[in-house]
């Protein structure tokens, strides 16, 4: 439909101004006004063609009685026939059954019973049913112009027992006629006299909660008076006041209806601007249409004797609308209501689509031109990045600058490549990833290289190379790619120990073909000439260190272990306690592996159970475990120099030796620590330490 197209571009035209206007070039800006002067013009020769068509609205409380007679005297009232039927019902089953499960056979029976009293001098279509318990309203049209009728939709809302419930409440249906909205409102609102504040509320609470669904699901919904046209009718229920019902009747016999009409609630409240504000409805010239005994037109007989009241009303909101008549017809009798109808004729927007279609055209070149000029455009720097030899946690990062050279500001962001969850290799990162660029602005990105303890075992390996392209995306352009390569020198840290385990020099000065084939083929290894080492070197080395020069340090209350022997080291960048302590958190595979790890939590409180466990290990990883042990065990002889205890060596070493392969909770910390405690305790078959150096 035009409405739709229509509403997008006046969506597209109200953000680019506001988002233009405070960065863009003074030509862009005047390029971009004078598109929407050309929507505002376009805009304007669609609204102002119009055409006539009228619309018969019929309302009928039926009282729960099935259809005795023909509706023709009502709904053929009309010397030529209607363009659209909007008829409206109330009451249409009072049965327990329809309310509490919204179903009626009476349904169908009156549909079909309104179907053939429909003006015979014309042919209608079926559009749309909307019911709540016993209030419906159907709606037909000329079949010419079901064509021109689109984004029909229906809601209801009940206002009854506890306010929610469909015994009192409304149905409507909204549609699109050519280029205008229409929201046709059928309600049976609260009943007797003085219950007039009720039924004010009831018509809030169906304004407020009526709310129909669009198309375009980024939209608001559309309440009732979003709509070009607002057709309300049906039981309002509204009484006349102040006046007793035998002055009632006598001044409907003398037809004196405005006197009568000073007292309707509807008037009172309407002038009160309480509701329908805004809202107009055609004079009253006829006699109030509630209440009559059933099956007559002698007034209510019954015990309460009901004031007569015009309950049935129909009013209209909107411009270019006129009433051709407003009347009701005494003719029908099924019900204690009389049916009441209005003829109403509204001013359509009408598209002239050879306009349209001209003034459409013109505005696509404007805006395939405009887009052409408007297209992001970026200069880099640089777009080739070497990093010469990256070491373990030693951060590098190099400078691209980018520079918008384009006639609009402009969006970046580094983007993931196809089947990639991150826009960067985990060792690599860009700062910033996104921002904005002013026109003739520019921004330094800092590409930063740093390999830790996650990164680096495939680095070590070679399994992984300093090797990646980063995707620097324009929004609403064109992406610019940027090759970042460099050279890693391996390092013990992220290396296994079965491989340290194998090397007699040095890992930095080994090529990496030599460290890849070792480690493919250490399951294979001759044991004469590639006898691997009790535990790594580096670990010999550390800890020797630790042991001849630490083991009485005293350590300073308050300072965790990995602290205590930073004096060691004068004028060095890192402890050797540090190191160690970095050296078991970086293992790939933990001292004690993964796949140990469920069988340690098991037996965590059995202190020969623990001992078992470890005897199974890998025979590197049981050496290394059990010279750590007796380091710390050597430790705590001299706990009384470094103040160091089993609970404070326990929880550091516990978490590295015994990794989880996810993330520990509390219990599992303490499980842990519980199974590393028992091998800090030095039984009588505990290795020296000495024992454990390399050859």
């Amino acid at each position: 439909s035009y409405h739709g197209r229509q509403m997008h571009i006046e969506q597209q035209t109200h953000s680019s101004s506001c988002v233009l206007l405070t960065d863009t070039p003074v030509s862009v800006c005047e390029m971009f006004l004078n598109l929407n002067w050309q929507l505002l013009s376009l805009a304007c020769v669609v609204t102002s063609c119009e055409s006539l068509n009228s619309f018969f609205l019929g309302t009928y409380n039926v009282n729960g009685q099935n259809p005795k007679e023909s509706l023709s005297p009502w709904l053929a009232s009309t010397t030529t026939p209607p363009d659209f039927y909007l008829v409206a019902f109330q009451e249409l089953d009072l049965s327990k059954e329809a309310f509490l499960f919204n179903d009626t056979p009476k349904e169908p029976e009156w549909m079909l019973a309104v179907y053939k009293g429909l003006h015979p001098d014309a042919k209608y279509a079926f559009v749309k049913l909307v019911r709540l318990v016993g209030i419906m309203l159907l709606f037909y049209v000329k079949v010419e112009h079901a064509a021109h009728i689109s984004e029909v939709e229906v809601e209801s809302v009940g206002t009854g027992v506890m306010g929610r419930l469909g015994n009192k409440g409304a149905v409507a249906i909204r549609f699109q006629f050519h280029n205008s909205d229409i929201c046709v409102v059928n309600s049976h609102l609260a009943a007797h006299t003085e219950e007039f504040e009720r039924r004010n509320q009831d018509f809030k609470d169906i304004c407020r909660r009526m709310q129909f669904s669009q198309d375009d699901l980024t939209l608001p919904p559309l309440t009732i008076m979003k709509h070009n046209v607002v057709l309300w009718l049906g039981d309002l229920n509204y009484r006349i006041s102040d006046l007793e019902v035998d002055h009632v009747k006598d001044l409907i016999a003398k037809k004196d209806f405005e006197t009568l009409y000073n007292h309707d609630q509807v008037r009172q409240n309407t002038l009160q601007l309480v509701v329908f504000v805004g809202f107009t409805e055609g004079e009253i010239d006829f006699q109030p249409t509630y209440k009559y005994d059933t099956g007559s037109d002698q007034w209510d007989t019954s015990e309460k004797c009901r004031v007569p009241a015009w309950c049935d009303r129909i009013l209209w909101k909107g411009k270019n609308i006129k009433q051709l008549h407003y009347q009701s017809h005494m003719t029908l009798k099924t019900s204690d209501h009389k049916p009441v109808s209005s003829l109403l004729e509204i001013g359509i927007k009408v598209v002239n689509e050879e306009s349209y279609k001209r003034t459409f055209e013109e505005i696509v070149r404007d805006i395939d031109r405009l887009e052409n000029d408007c297209i992001p455009s970026v200069t880099l720097s640089q777009r080739e990045f070497q990093f010469q030899d990256v070491k373990f946690m030693q951060h590098q990062a190099k400078t691209v600058t980018v520079y918008n050279d384009g006639q609009v500001p402009c969006q970046f962001e580094f983007i993931p490549k196809l089947d990639e969850p991150s826009y960067c290799k985990p060792w690599l990162t860009a700062n910033p990833a996104k921002g904005f660029l002013a026109q003739g602005a520019s921004v330094d990105i800092d590409l930063e290289v740093f390999v830790n303890r996650t990164t680096a075992p495939e680095l070590n390996s070679g399994q992984q190379q300093l090797e990646d392209i980063l995707v620097l995306h324009l929004d609403r352009g064109k992406d610019y790619f940027i090759f970042v390569t460099g050279n890693y020198l391996p390092s013990c840290f992220g290396s296994s120990l079965s491989t340290l385990c194998l090397l007699k020099e040095p890992i930095q000065d080994m090529p990496l073909e030599t460290i890849r084939d070792m480690k493919s083929t250490s399951q294979g290894s001759n044991p004469e000439t590639d006898k691997p080492q009790e535990i790594p070197k580096e670990i010999w080395m550390m800890v020797d260190h630790l042991y001849r020069n630490a083991k009485k340090q005293v350590r300073t209350s308050g300072l965790p272990f990995s602290h205590v022997l930073l004096s060691l080291l004068a004028g060095s960048n890192h402890s050797v306690s540090e190191a160690l302590l970095l050296f078991l958190d970086a293992l790939p595979e933990p001292v004690i592996p993964f796949s140990f790890y469920p069988q340690c939590l098991e037996c965590c409180s059995d202190s020969s159970q623990c001992r078992q466990i470890i005897s199974m290990l890998p025979q590197c990883h049981k050496n290394v475990f059990n010279y750590l042990t007796a380091f710390l065990q050597e430790l705590l002889k001299f706990s009384a120099h470094n103040r160091l205890d089993v609970n404070i060596l326990a929880p550091i070493f516990a978490g590295l030796l015994l990794r989880s392969p996810t993330k520990q909770d509390s219990t599992e910390k303490r499980k842990v620590k519980e199974f590393f405690q028992h091998f800090l305790v030095q039984t009588p078959s505990d290795r020296d330490i000495h024992y454990k150096s390399p050859e």
